[in-house]
């Protein structure tokens, strides 16, 4: 149960900082909908558990070290080639959007220009990956008890002093950008996205034992942890929507309005979730191109490390609103083809009998 643990908890920390760290991604895909976002909230649970179970497992089974084993197995050899493209480029886009928000954070608490706080969190990045690989995934574990604790102290606080009525709330809550036309679609694409980007690593972890029974609990308990999380960021911020509107960096806000010490605190667990994530999904990226022991490797770690920075100078918001709705509509041929290949396992070919004649 412990090794299940630790894989439950790097999942959550891989995933967290892409789908959690501001809370922007939480506004725009499940509170601006309303009591409807709840329910989405459920639906993404359910997608989170079974696909980290299957990913974990077949990491496992296979002993992989790369993605690319799974994928292949999963979609065999022409459409494991497209999906295999598509995490490679979504694993991009998350270090790109990580980038983004480390300089949202940097602006917002500490007064800094974005870019100084982009070129921060790229530096740290690179010299992580490039130093210290063998690492990386106890490291993206290692701040999800924080993130935890912080968002239950803000999910309390938030529903404590909320001055409006439930519904009050809800009807501003609505009036927010979404991230689809529907609260179902946007559930799905906001579990596509995520699962896309952190199936890299999510399988690497389930290589890392040898029982798929550990990997499969592993892969079950990060996906309801994550439910969890979701569920408090929404209700926070539907309790303090009219304070939230319009940041960039609602969770960070509704923190400082706390205490400007406890602002403190979560703009460092939300540079440390943006910095597991960046380093897991540049490795992660970097690995699918250049084997890592290989000396090559830290050139193009340092290479796409700079190409990453320069591109997250689009708007975080901006970035959250169109990059994430567009790699969840991609990772839809992953998470299809992941339930097809789950099917077939479970239902076994009926075998056809053809009757014999009577003899007369």
């Amino acid at each position: 149960m412990r090794k299940s643990l630790q894989i439950g908890g790097a999942y959550i920390g891989l995933i967290v900082g892409a789908g959690f760290a501001s809370g922007q991604e939480i506004l725009q895909f499940f509170t601006s909908y309303g009591i409807w976002g709840i329910a989405g909230t459920v639906i993404a649970t359910i997608l989170f558990a079974l696909v980290g179970m299957r990913l974990a497992q077949l990491g496992s089974r296979l002993q992989t070290a790369s993605h690319k084993d799974v994928i292949y197995h999963i979609c065999g050899k022409s459409v494991g080639q497209a999906v295999d493209v598509i995490i490679t480029l979504c694993v991009f886009g998350v270090t790109i959007v990580m980038v983004a928000a480390a300089g949202a954070v940097f602006e917002q608490q500490f007064g800094l220009e974005k870019h100084l706080g982009s070129l921060i969190i790229v530096a740290v990045t690179i010299l992580s990956v490039v130093l210290h690989p063998q690492m990386i995934i106890t490291l993206v574990g290692s701040f999800t008890p924080a993130i935890l604790l912080v968002v239950f102290v803000l999910g309390g606080y938030s529903l404590y002093t909320m001055d409006g009525t439930v519904v009050g709330q809800l009807s501003l809550a609505e009036k927010e950008v979404s991230a689809s036309s529907h609260w179902l679609l946007s559930a799905f694409l906001y579990a596509s996205y995520n699962i896309a980007a952190g199936a890299a690593m999510l399988a690497v972890m389930g290589g890392s034992v040898k029982k798929e029974k550990v990997a499969v609990w592993g892969g079950a308990i990060g996906g309801i942890g994550l439910g969890v999380l979701i569920l408090l960021i929404n209700v926070s911020m539907i309790a303090k929507m009219e304070v939230v509107s319009g940041s960039p960096m609602p969770m960070l806000l509704i923190a400082k309005i706390i205490s400007p010490w406890f602002g403190l605190i979560m703009a460092f667990v939300l540079l440390g979730l943006i910095y597991n994530t960046a380093v897991g999904m540049l490795y992660a990226f970097c690995a699918r191109l250049m084997n890592p022991k290989k000396r090559r490797f830290n050139v193009y770690v340092i290479i796409f490390g700079i190409i990453a920075f320069f591109l997250s100078y689009a708007d975080f918001t901006t970035l959250v609103s169109t990059l994430y709705p567009v790699m969840g509509y991609l990772g839809f041929l992953l998470i299809g083809s992941i339930f097809i290949s789950w099917i077939k396992k479970r239902v076994p070919e009926r075998k056809i009998t053809t009757p014999t004649k009577r003899s007369t």
